[in-house]
């Protein structure tokens, strides 16, 4: 049965997570991620938050990854989430995006992501571990709510996905994409059965389909240049691609935006009247997902699109 998250930016105010994530269970949704992005909030913060105010709901962030955050710290942050929620964490790794911002280099990505999920499954577990990059010599000094938490790989790679199966990862996910034709891509590329895909865009629902399609163009047009870049499924005519750039990089988001047309937008953003996301949703429900994550910044304001999602779009999926 395919379960259905939302996935939250961390950039808000004390109590909104709360509130955000109290409503999202009470709608029956099934798991709830915050974003691990490059100058936002850590998401520990809004985690933790959020496991206060929910009792069902996984909690995990897509992603903490190796380069800025050392695995022990991943895995004391994940080990204090679990504690916290009852047992209800996830483990989101991923090579990052955008580090070099900050001097981080990125290098032998796979190496580190094999070695920080075997780093932090042997800290949760007590034993000792010895890789090429990481090592543990020590163990905790309290006792973890569980000494094994569920792993997500996030990744559009084809050695990364493969990686992911190898590790016996719970899930992949694809970020910034609502193209159904990607599932069987990415399944073949884990060439596991036992992990599961999961697909997450930004999203904007609405009762006035056409206000919500211009905010998500104006997100879409943040990141669509990235994705059209990894999604073998897609193709986007170079002039186009290069006239996004180009305003993005004058700091035209909206302008950026407005390029994109509606089938295009189709394709790396949930955007439109409840019922239009219901139906880009069912599509990939199709195709085979294993989660679906409506990510930030769900509408205008965020408040009504979780509740057009929880009172809409799931009962429309169900």
């Amino acid at each position: 049965m395919t379960e259905f998250g939302l996935a939250f930016q961390s950039d808000k105010r004390p109590g909104d997570y709360a509130r955000l994530a109290a409503a999202a269970e009470e709608h029956g949704f099934d798991v709830l991620s915050v974003f691990g992005d490059l100058t936002y909030q850590p998401p520990i913060f809004p985690l933790l938050e959020m496991a206060a105010a929910t009792s069902r709901v996984r909690l995990g962030a897509a992603c903490w990854n190796p380069y800025t955050l050392h695995p022990y710290e991943i895995g004391g942050q994940v080990a204090a989430l679990d504690l916290a929620s009852g047992g209800r964490a996830y483990l989101g790794l991923a090579r990052g995006s955008w580090l070099g911002d900050i001097g981080v280099g990125q290098p032998k990505p796979r190496t580190h992501l094999r070695e920080a999920a075997g780093f932090v499954r042997a800290l949760l577990k007590g034993e000792p571990y010895t890789g090429e990059v990481f090592r543990l010599a020590t163990r905790l000094s309290y006792p973890p709510e569980r000494t094994e938490v569920p792993l997500l790989i996030g990744t559009w790679g084809a050695r990364t996905a493969a990686l992911a199966g190898e590790l016996g990862a719970a899930e992949v996910k694809i970020g910034g994409t609502a193209n159904p034709a990607v599932v069987a891509v990415m399944r073949e590329r884990i060439a596991n059965p036992a992990v599961g895909v999961v697909v997450g865009a930004v999203t904007v629902v609405d009762e006035d389909g056409a206000r919500a399609r211009a905010l998500a163009r104006t997100e879409v047009a943040k990141y669509m240049a990235v994705v059209a870049e990894l999604d073998p499924t897609v193709e986007i005519p170079a002039d186009l691609l290069l006239a996004v750039k180009t305003k993005m990089a004058q700091g035209d988001e909206e302008g950026a935006g407005a390029l994109i047309p509606r089938d295009l937008l189709s394709l790396f953003a949930f955007a439109g009247t409840p019922a239009e996301v219901a139906a880009q949703a069912r599509a990939l429900v199709e195709a085979g997902v294993d989660r679906v994550e409506f990510g930030t910044p769900h509408g205008v304001p965020n408040d009504h699109g979780v509740r057009l999602l929880g009172t809409e779009v799931l009962p429309a999926l169900r």
